[in-house]
């Protein structure tokens, strides 16, 4: 592969001299057992399980109240929530194990049922017997077979114990089991082979881990992405998201480690937001937010002591956890021992927005834009506390604003839909609206961050949405024009390899289908337009048969306009909207994009259509003259066929090539 992804591979051991509380056999499948002292220290059941073949749903083990697990056949159209048809049985069946655990809060009174889950297709061995241990322990929900960790939840609330609890189990499935409490805490040691993977289109391991927000930054030499670890897209704690900041870097976009996660979740009620990496005293940090309010009213977090602070001094106060009565909520930030990694939680709650964007403008002052809960630009002579708002109103906050200054211009880029740029040399009262002027380098990504990685060399990075919040991380290169126009382009170091390519024609003038023989693959071609703003051009991404849920590529340089629309076999779709008109790239499906550059004369298309099961579709991704780019996704779509159809236009030199990871 042109990049290599080295991730951290561990194996989960359970060992402890700590003694059963109660134990099962095939000799005997129940017994009753003393409930736990303390509800709130967790518990840890082990189970040897017999993942023979099996008929309907299954209850293989049960703590009446407490704890199910089963056995069942999952619909394989379903990918809603857990995304079991990521690994299929090779007849198609999706059968899956599941662990249920009832727990108890002041949000869900009458109880409310967390489940994790696997598809057993995503064992190296489906059938036979696994080691499965399921661990409770307060912060997080997890299932392990084998020593991997393959699932895994945050929990809101805490089991409900009887007095005298009892448990059963299935014995033709499970060969025996231990329950242990308070819960085991796993050691863990490097397996002893780690995966790698590519890291264009990269996802996290597993059926239901996503990529969410990306926080990216360049210091000393390495380029650092931060992303919010997604399961269930956002419906991890019950829907409340869960997210925290994983941890990736490369000194030479060649070679790219994971790290340990930089903010782990580590209290029931931590739900954190984006923000983004900066420094300090010369120390790497990660400013982030905590967005208590979803699982606590704000009058029993932090907030209200932070806004009377702010209001009554006209600036942040310092609230430390430890001193500071209520839930934390909010702005804080974590710090890298090493320059590296290895972040640290500082504890310190410096603002009440709950997305802080923290940077240090070019003229060396420490500088915030606040998001969610907060707008504007701020000031500061450190983190901790002391910001006073020096733009009230802009930029108007939301979800996430990142700055950035390029040469003789300054840029702000927000979230989803947002774009203003200004002279470096002008006041902030002077940024303008980029997506007005329908000028914007919106290609499909969520949230896009933007570094400087070398002097005059720009990436942006972020995520698609697949089938909800969270999909595949894609980095782009960026580059600028001298009015400060920024296009996009492929960044060349992480592009995914490809086989041997075949021509499919060396001219073309008129429409033809050829078939597409890998499910992923490149596909490239020179498109020569009749004369200057003519032409038009689309490339239909058909299924086996049909056109339903196909996927159409049209460049027009006629008007300057490129879109993702349906695909057809009777002609062009209709034009699609752009950012500008109203449409939103980051939404996944059909839209446009305008003001095209470097199609004023013959120009390459190059296209990666990226499928797999984990994706249960097709991932569309094009770039357009090496200066601009837009991707797209498609659910169940699965490439069969390529529509070429051209009108003042010929195309030449027609080729494909399989990807090979």
């Amino acid at each position: 592969m042109n990049s290599a992804l080295t991730l951290l591979t561990f194996l989960w051991l359970f060992n402890t001299t700590q003694p059963a509380q109660s134990t099962l056999t095939a000799q005997a499948p129940q017994a009753g057992f003393a409930a736990p002292a303390n509800t709130t220290n967790g518990f840890t059941a082990k189970l040897t399980v017999d993942l023979k073949k099996f008929e309907g749903e299954k209850n293989i083990l049960e703590i009446p109240g407490v704890l199910l697990v089963s056995l069942r056949p999952h619909d394989p159209l379903d990918r809603k929530l857990q995304n079991y048809p990521a690994f299929a049985m090779p007849d198609g069946s999706v059968p899956v194990l599941e662990a249920a655990v009832m727990l108890y809060s002041t949000q869900y009174p009458e109880g409310k049922e967390m489940t994790i889950g696997i598809p057993l297709a995503m064992l190296k061995q489906p059938e036979g017997r696994h080691e499965v241990v399921l661990n409770f322990s307060g912060v997080r929900w997890t299932m392990y077979v084998d020593g991997e960790l393959l699932d895994n939840d945050f929990p809101l609330g805490y089991p409900r114990w009887a007095d005298q609890p009892a448990w059963k189990m299935d014995a033709e499935h499970v060969t025996q089991a231990a329950f242990f409490s308070p819960a085991i805490t796993p050691e863990k040691t490097p397996a002893p082979t780690p995966r790698v993977a590519g890291v264009q289109y990269w996802t996290p391991p597993g059926h239901n881990a996503w990529v969410g927000d990306v926080a990216t930054f360049f210091h000393a030499g390495r380029y650092h992405v931060f992303y919010l670890y997604d399961r269930r897209h956002h419906q991890s704690k019950f829907g409340k998201g869960a997210h925290y900041f994983e941890h990736l870097s490369t000194a030479d976009f060649k070679t790219w480690t994971e790290h340990e996660a930089a903010t782990p979740l580590e209290e029931q009620w931590e739900c954190i937001g984006t923000g983004t990496p900066f420094v300090f005293n010369n120390q790497l940090c990660i400013a982030y937010g905590l967005h208590t309010g979803r699982v606590y009213p704000n009058e029993k977090t932090t907030w209200p002591a932070q806004w009377d602070y702010l209001k009554k001094n006209g600036r942040t106060g310092k609230f430390e956890r430890a001193t500071t009565p209520g839930v934390p909520a909010g702005a804080t930030y974590s710090v890298s021992a090493d320059g590296v990694a290895k972040f640290a939680k500082t504890q310190i709650m410096f603002h009440p927005c709950q997305n802080p964007s923290i940077y240090t403008d070019p003229n060396g002052k420490l500088r915030m834009l606040a998001n969610a809960g907060g707008k504007g630009i701020w000031e500061s002579d450190s983190p901790d506390g002391g910001w006073r708002c020096i733009s009230p109103d802009f930029p108007p906050g939301g979800d996430c604003t990142f700055f950035f200054r390029w040469g003789r211009f300054d840029y702000i880029i927000g979230g989803f839909k947002n774009l203003w740029s200004k002279s470096a040399d002008a006041p902030d009262s002077a940024y303008e609206d980029v997506v007005a002027k329908g000028l914007d380098f919106y290609d499909g990504l969520n949230v896009p961050a933007i570094t400087e990685v070398a002097p005059g060399r720009f990436l942006m990075a972020g995520w698609t949405k697949i089938r909800g919040w969270g999909g595949n991380l894609v980095i782009r290169d960026l580059l600028q024009l001298p009015d400060g126009r920024i296009g996009s382009k492929w960044m060349k170091e992480i592009m995914p390899e490809t086989g041997a390519a075949k021509t499919l024609a060396e001219t073309l003038v008129e429409e033809k289908t050829f078939p597409a023989e890998s499910r992923s693959f490149l596909v490239e071609f020179t498109v020569q337009p009749s004369g200057a703003k003519k032409g038009k051009i689309g490339v239909s991404f058909l299924p086996e048969n049909g056109e339903q849920g196909s996927c159409e590529l049209q460049v027009r340089p006629e008007d300057l306009c490129a879109q993702f629309g349906p695909g057809s076999l009777s002609g062009f779709a209709g034009n699609q909207k752009s950012l500008r008109e109203g449409e939103n790239p980051h939404s996944g499906g059909n839209y446009a994009i305008e003001n095209l550059l470097g199609v004023d004369q013959p120009f390459t298309v190059r296209v990666i259509v990226r499928s797999d099961d984990k994706l249960g579709g097709s991932l569309i991704d094009a770039e357009i003259a090496a200066q601009r780019t837009m991707l797209t996704y498609r659910a169940d779509l699965r490439v069969k066929k390529l529509l070429f159809r051209m009108e003042n236009a010929e195309l030449r030199n027609v080729r494909i090539a399989p990807l090979k990871n």
